[in-house]
């Protein structure tokens, strides 16, 4: 597999970029044992590997559906008038040996008040969303 690569050179690769940055959720469409599409709103840090990186709490359906499938879609909400949109394919695994949320400084940095809202901290945070996922982008389409 080719790897994936944001060309930035072009208004809607900029766009895009620029969502990636300053977004604060994105929604993660996994696909359950049925077939039924199961989106959901996930928190995100785009990696300079281009990848994204997303921690969930053990035990959700999201992290069963993708361990029995790794195909998912990555999307952004869509302007008002459904303009905007940006949506990535990819493929996910769960990641038992990466660093938990707390020793990222960009994922603590971009959702430190996020986390706070929550009454939380991000050594709490980290403990309760344990669970770290990647996905690998492998398509891009919008407009």
């Amino acid at each position: 597999m080719a790897q994936f690569s944001l060309d930035t050179s072009t208004e809607f690769g900029t766009r895009v970029a620029q969502r990636l940055r300053d977004e604060e959720v994105i929604w993660l469409t996994t696909v359950r044992a049925d077939g039924q599409p199961q989106p959901s709103p996930v928190w995100f840090l785009w990696q300079d590997d281009n990848t994204f990186v997303i921690y969930s709490r053990p035990n959700q359906p999201k992290l069963r559906n993708i361990a029995r499938d790794s195909h998912v879609s990555l999307n952004f909400n869509s302007s008002e008038t459904g303009g905007n949109v940006v949506i990535f394919r990819g493929d996910a695994r769960i990641e038992p040996n990466a660093p938990s949320a707390d020793q990222i400084p960009n994922y603590v940095e971009k959702y430190r008040a996020a986390i706070a809202r929550l009454g939380a901290d991000p050594d709490s945070f980290a403990q309760d969303y344990s669970v770290a996922i990647r996905v690998t982008p492998t398509g891009l389409r919008g407009f």
